[in-house]
C-alpha cells in the first residue's frame, strides 16, 4: 500500500513539473565578424586644394550611413598607392575607393581587389582596364569645352593660345583637351605651346611660364588645366606686369581662383560641386559593400569593358555668374571671394 502511495506521488509531480516548464531561453550565437562597414580610401595626394574638402565630404557621409573610412595619401608616387591599394586587400576592406595616380599602372592591383569581391570605385580619375564596378566623376569634356568657349568669346578667331595641363598619366587631362580642343578648332585657334605639368605641381607652370615668356607675352590666352596651375601662371604674369593683360583658364573653383575672378586676372574657373560628388560616391560605396544594386548609370568603356559610370555636369563661372553659382551655394563665402575686392 506505501509503495502505490509513493508511486502515485511520484506521478503526480511529474505532471506538474511538466505543467510548470520554465520559458526556453533565447540561444545567443557570438560572431567574431565586425558588423562595421570599412572603406579604403586612396588619394593620390592633397596638392590639389579641393581634395581635402572631397576627403571630408566623404568621410562625414560614409560615417552617417554607419560606414568607417581609412583614409589614405600616396603623395603623388605611384608604388605608394599601390602599397595602399594590398594593404587594403589585406585588412579585408568591404570597398575601395581610389584617386588615381597613373590610369594605367593601377589596374593589375584593382584586379587583384576584385578578385577578392572587393568592389571598386574609380573616384573623379579613371583606372583603365581595371573593370571597377563604379566610375564616377564629373563630365570632363564639358570642362574643357567650356573653358575654351570662355577663351573663344573674349578672342577673336584664329588667336593663339598656350595650354599647360596635369601629367598625360591622368586620364582626365585627354577627356578635358577632347572637349578644349574640339571647340578651338571651331575657331581655328592656334595652339602655341604645350606643357604638362607632372603630378599636377604648380610650380611647374610658373617656371615654365618664366622660361618662355618671351614667346607666352604675344598670346591672347592660356588655358590651365586647374586652379593651381593657373595660380602660379598667373604669379609669374604679374611680375612681369601681364596679370590680367593674358587670358587666364582654369578649374575646381578654389577660393583663390574666385578671387582672383573677381580681380580681373582669372577669366573664368569651371567650378565642379565637389560636394555632390563626394556624398554620392560615398552613398555608391557602401551600397557596393552592402552588395546592393547602385540603380541607374552611364555606361564607360575603360579600355576593356564597360563599366557603371556617373557624370556630374560642371559649371563656367565667371564675374558675371560668381555670386549666383558660388556665393548662393555656400561653397564660398562672400566676405573670403572679395576678400581683395576694392
Amino acid at each position: 500500500m506505501i509503495r502505490k502511495i509513493i508511486a502515485t506521488v511520484m506521478i503526480l509531480s511529474l505532471i506538474l513539473c511538466a505543467g510548470c516548464k520554465s520559458p526556453e531561453k533565447k540561444e545567443v550565437t557570438p560572431t567574431t565578424k565586425n558588423e562595421v562597414c570599412t572603406i579604403g580610401l586612396s588619394f593620390d595626394s592633397f596638392v590639389i586644394e579641393r581634395w581635402t574638402r572631397d576627403r571630408d565630404v566623404f568621410v562625414s557621409t560614409a560615417n552617417s550611413l554607419g560606414a568607417e573610412v581609412n583614409v589614405q595619401s600616396a603623395g603623388g608616387d605611384v608604388e605608394t598607392q599601390i602599397a595602399q591599394i594590398k594593404y587594403f586587400i589585406e585588412i579585408g576592406v568591404d570597398a575601395i575607393v581610389i584617386i588615381t595616380a597613373d590610369a594605367v599602372a593601377l589596374a593589375d592591383v584593382l584586379k587583384e581587389a576584385k578578385n577578392k569581391a572587393i568592389p571598386i570605385i574609380c573616384y573623379d580619375r579613371i583606372v583603365m582596364q581595371a573593370g571597377a564596378d563604379l566610375y564616377i566623376s564629373f563630365d570632363n569634356e564639358s570642362v574643357g569645352r567650356q573653358m575654351a568657349e570662355a577663351i573663344c568669346n573674349n578672342i577673336p578667331d584664329g588667336g593663339t593660345i598656350v595650354e599647360i595641363m596635369g601629367p598625360e598619366s591622368d586620364y582626365n587631362v585627354a577627356q578635358v583637351m577632347g572637349g578644349f580642343d574640339t571647340v578651338c578648332d571651331e575657331h581655328s585657334i592656334n595652339v602655341l605651346l604645350k606643357y604638362n605639368c607632372d603630378n599636377w605641381k604648380p610650380e611647374l607652370a610658373y617656371d615654365f611660364v618664366n622660361e618662355h615668356f618671351d614667346e607666352i607675352s604675344g598670346v591672347d590666352a592660356i588655358m590651365c588645366g586647374n586652379d593651381a596651375l593657373a595660380g602660379e601662371t598667373i604669379h609669374a604674369l604679374a611680375e612681369r606686369g601681364y596679370a590680367g593683360k593674358i587670358l587666364v583658364t582654369g578649374q575646381d573653383g578654389d577660393l583663390e581662383a574666385c578671387q582672383r575672378v573677381v580681380e580681373g586676372t582669372q577669366l573664368v574657373t569651371v567650378y565642379k560641386p565637389v560636394e555632390k560628388l563626394a556624398r554620392l560616391a560615398a552613398e555608391c560605396a557602401v551600397k557596393l559593400a552592402a552588395g546592393e544594386p547602385l540603380g541607374q548609370t552611364d555606361l564607360f568603356f575603360d579600355g576593356a569593358t564597360d563599366i557603371p559610370y556617373i557624370a556630374i555636369e560642371p559649371s563656367a563661372v565667371t564675374v558675371d555668374n560668381l555670386d549666383s553659382v558660388i556665393i548662393d551655394s555656400g561653397f564660398h563665402l562672400r566676405e573670403e571671394v572679395y576678400i581683395n575686392a576694392g
